[in-house]
């Protein structure tokens, strides 16, 4: 590096690039030599290594000074630009829970995917994959950010649309391609503008405790600092353009469309896609770039993340996809990790962001375990029916102990009942959400009563899920008397991989006390001592209500799809088909930009064809004609006068060559005809 560190630091950086590294060179070993199945073993081993050196790295640099090391790279104007790493708390928190993540569902894949005949390109994918998201946590500028940036969505686009000859896959991952586009616009114009503005492109510079942004203020319409005046627009802009990179990457509203069809790739994709990788990205660029936004920003990422959490919670208890059941989940919790950065929770974002990586991979992964059994049913009977459909499944729990068991562990961890991570990490953004909403007035005051009953909805979705896949009879043998059933726990390779996430899912992971958040490793290390003290009883009573009322939607969840008790809301009803359709966001962006987009498409072919290319062919015909008529004019007048002249002069020559005979008495005959005529002439004149 072109800094001098101390020893101990610049192993941690060779540590950390190693990190880094492996994951690429497996790619290149699985892109250039083709090694078939020993693909997933080349992929597996390498991230095996690159998890040994995160946690390391982790070791080392937890809770110790930021290391920020670089070379020179090139030069704007009178700007130099360095590249290189910085390692502080957030980028080696993301550094190994990507790895912890990763290994895991590298593990799980070389199962899932060991009959698929793209078995050795996935996991040239799944490498390229990590090597983004690994490079994106431990870069220093936002040069590199927005590069590595972009090739985590290319490599999302590549393995969304792994199965490229299914329709939907192609669909799915062009949709996902677009939005992500929309976003990285965002964040590109956002880049401009704050080097535009600052000058550099260092994160450090720009955004640690003692950076450009970080010591600005906001007032009458200027953002100042101590080495410059900028006019707030250009803050506002900035904000704006990482917003939509936010929304676009974390599947925010309005841009959160994508991510249920993002369902389309392999499970073990989903897992790592919805865990620790491209949806993680937003939350942790938000992390990156806190600073920037002031108060009223914060307000607003507060509104819509609330309303995401909510709209997608809300959508969630009637699916009937397993894994678009999930997949809405995880727009729902995003959006309460945005909502968090909102109202100024940024250590429990943070940790939320970590528990839900390990819960919401868990039950993808026993989702693929569940939806393999079922495509091996509908194969070895020769049915035609949806493998992912819950309606078609049930009673799995006696069949799939372990994944049941793991299934369960996942579902308590999402709901955040006691005993569990996702307790502590929910627990920390109610409450404070609760606490801010005292500071505020008129709809701000809405916000944690709305984060309650997506909490509780959260409770009922989970709930139907875990009944209707493992409770009850098993659906599809009561339409099919004769129907084969050899279902049963994955290899070992499914197991493990769920029991050791399963094990994350626990309290005791981060925290010795399963009931304050305040206790957790993560929480402290992101906030000063001060903050921890438990101020008001919304510390008591928060939990409480909302872990009663929990426990009493699963039991009504229980009566209704266990017990068999009758649902209220009827599927006829409108509110039903409102959630049912997804809010119907999806027909509202196809008539309102889709559809007129394709009618300007269509227009403009139109016009190219009959206009500006029926202009060209009229031109084509014109100057076709005249060139015609130019060469009919060449050859017939032209080249018929000169053939004209040709043809005159050759018969004048043959006239006198006739005179050229050799005879004398000829010639004397030619001199008396011309001297008699001479004679006539002149009498005559």
């Amino acid at each position: 590096m072109a800094q001098t560190l101390p020893y101990q630091q610049l192993t941690t950086c060779y540590y950390a690039l190693t990190a880094v590294v492996l994951p690429v060179l497996a790619f290149a070993v699985n892109f250039f030599l083709k090694k078939g199945k020993a693909a997933g073993w080349i992929s597996t081993i390498a991230i095996g290594a690159t998890t040994v050196f995160a946690a390391i790295v982790f070791k080392q640099q937890w809770n110790a000074p930021l290391i920020h090391a670089t070379i020179p790279w090139f030069t704007i104007g009178g700007t130099a630009v360095n590249a290189g790493i910085l390692l502080n708390n957030l980028s080696v928190l993301l550094l190994l829970l990507v790895n912890v993540i990763a290994l895991p569902v590298h593990i799980y894949s070389m199962a899932y995917m060991s009959h698929d005949e793209g078995f050795s390109r996935y996991f040239t994918y799944l490498s390229f994959f990590c090597f983004s998201m690994l490079a994106l946590v431990v870069v220093d500028n936002l040069v590199l950010f927005y590069a590595f940036w972009e090739l985590v969505g290319f490599s999302s686009y590549l393995l969304i649309g792994f199965w490229f000859t299914r329709d939907k896959a192609v669909q799915a991952n062009k949709k996902a391609f677009i939005m992500n586009r929309i976003g990285d616009v965002g964040l590109l114009i956002a880049i401009m503008v704050l080097f535009s503005q600052y000058h550099t492109f260092d994160l450090n510079a720009l955004f640690s405790a003692d950076g450009l942004v970080a010591n600005s203020t906001l007032t009458n319409g200027l953002w100042i600092n101590g080495t410059s005046t900028i006019p707030a627009v250009w803050q506002y802009l900035a904000c704006a353009g990482l917003f939509l990179a936010v929304a676009a990457k974390s599947a925010q509203f309005p841009l959160h469309t994508w991510l249920p069809d993002a369902m389309e790739g392999p499970t073990s994709v989903s897992a790592l896609i919805h865990a620790a990788t491209m949806v993680a990205a937003g939350i942790f660029l938000l992390g990156r770039v806190y600073p920037l936004f002031s108060v009223h920003e914060l307000d607003a990422l507060a509104i819509i993340g609330c309303f995401t959490a909510f709209m997608a919670a809300s959508i969630a208890i009637t699916q009937n996809d397993l894994k678009r059941i999930l997949a809405f989940s995880t727009i729902s919790q995003l959006g309460f990790m945005v909502m968090a950065m909102g109202i100024g929770a940024y250590a429990s974002s943070l940790f939320h962001l970590v528990t839900h990586a390990f819960f919401k991979c868990l039950l993808f992964l026993v989702a693929g375990a569940v939806i393999h059994e079922m495509q091996h049913i509908r194969d070895e009977n020769k049915l035609d029916f949806d493998p992912q459909n819950i309606l078609y499944m049930g009673g799995l729990r006696r069949k799939m102990p372990i994944t049941f068991i793991t299934a369960v562990i996942a579902g308590l961890a999402l709901v955040g009942l006691p005993f569990t991570s996702g307790y502590l990490s929910k627990d920390g953004i109610l409450i404070q959400a609760f606490e801010w909403s005292d500071t505020k007035a008129g709809v701000f005051k809405i916000i944690p009563i709305l984060t309650l009953i997506t909490s509780w909805l959260t409770a009922f979705y989970v709930a139907r899920l875990v009944f209707k896949v493992f409770f009850g009879k098993f659906r599809l043998s009561e339409v099919n008397p004769g129907l084969k059933l050899h279902v049963h726990d994955g290899p070992w390779k499914f197991n493990v991989p769920m029991i050791f996430l399963a094990i994350c899912c626990l309290f005791p992971v981060f925290s010795l006390n399963p009931f304050l958040y305040e206790h957790a490793w993560i929480y402290k290390s992101f906030l000063p001592s001060n903050f921890l003290e438990r101020m008001n009883p919304y510390h008591t009573i928060i939990p409480i209500a909302l872990n009663i009322l929990s426990l009493l939607v699963i039991y009504w969840a229980y009566a209704v799809y266990v017990l068999d008790k009758k649902l209220p809301l009827k599927q006829n009803n409108w509110l039903f088909a409102f959630s049912y359709y997804q809010w119907y966001f999806n027909e509202a962006y196809q008539k309102v930009f889709v559809q007129p987009v394709l009618a300007i498409s269509t227009g403009l072919f139109a016009f190219d064809r009959k206009g500006i290319d029926g202009l060209i062919h009229f031109f084509n015909r014109i100057i076709l004609w005249v060139a015609k008529l130019s060469a009919a004019i060449d050859r017939y007048v032209v080249d018929g006068f000169l053939h004209f002249v040709v043809a005159l002069v050759r018969q004048i020559g043959n006239f006198a060559r006739s005179f050229q005979t050799g005879r004398v008495q000829y010639y004397l005959l030619t001199t008396v005809v011309a001297i008699v005529a001479w004679v006539i002439l002149k009498i005559l004149i």
